[in-house]
């Protein structure tokens, strides 16, 4: 910490833009609890359009959740976020050494990055509903969310421990927390199809970090 003629000046408090139900967002949030980090929560409702909005596009031309700022960086993409935190902010590091083990966490990561939440994103499924139909929402989300989950089944059942990649938290761990904890009931998937899955989603729930970024934990949480 500076301090300027006797006073001492406390560093500048990151700002996360996130909306509480964002699967995106919450993996930012453990991230950032796993790091130590303080930051402020600014509520970005993805409802009511605000990510659509002149002040927020200006920080993120996509208008996607989340964007972080630091002092002055700005972020955006959870995926990049993650990765400037891991490489600014060296404590509790989320790639392991070895490095099988470290491509087994960007191939677990980058199937719910590309090949599972894009699909079933809220963008993604009001398309779907008004070109298709909207009975026909929930089942294009269950087959690309049950075809990714089958995919990690097998690319960690040689390599998980206690969490994805062994005893200690990683990279995939990040990711998988909230899109199996998301989607279970939200689109009712039968997790006894993917009983590894299963057993992490159990183990997140022991960890303080990872419930303190949960949507329910989040200041713009709602009841419904």
């Amino acid at each position: 910490m500076a301090s300027t003629a006797g006073v001492v000046e406390e560093p500048k408090k990151l700002k996360l833009y996130s909306y509480w139900r964002s699967s995106c967002s919450w993996r930012v949030r453990i991230a950032l609890n796993l790091k130590g980090l303080q930051y402020e929560y600014k509520s970005v409702n993805l409802l009511k359009g605000e990510h659509f909005s002149p002040e927020f596009t200006n920080l993120n031309p996509m208008g996607y959740v989340p964007v972080l700022v630091d002092d002055d960086m700005v972020v955006a993409d959870s995926f990049a976020i993650i990765m400037y935190l891991e490489e600014k902010y060296p404590r509790h590091p989320f790639l392991p050494r070895d490095l099988q083990k470290r491509a087994i966490n960007y191939q677990a990561a980058n199937i719910v990055s590309s090949g599972i939440q894009p699909l079933q994103n809220l963008a993604v499924l009001n398309y779907i509903g008004e070109k298709v139909g909207p009975d026909e929402k929930v089942p294009w989300a269950q087959y690309h969310i049950q075809k990714g989950f089958a995919a990690l089944e097998k690319l960690l059942k040689d390599h998980a421990g206690k969490y994805a990649t062994g005893d200690e938290i990683f990279l995939a761990d990040l990711f998988l927390a909230p899109q199996i904890g998301g989607v279970i009931n939200r689109f009712n998937i039968d997790m006894a199809e993917f009983p590894l899955l299963l057993r992490l989603n159990e183990a997140y729930k022991e960890v303080p970090a990872f419930q303190g970024a949960i949507p329910e934990k989040q200041p713009d949480a709602t009841a419904n």
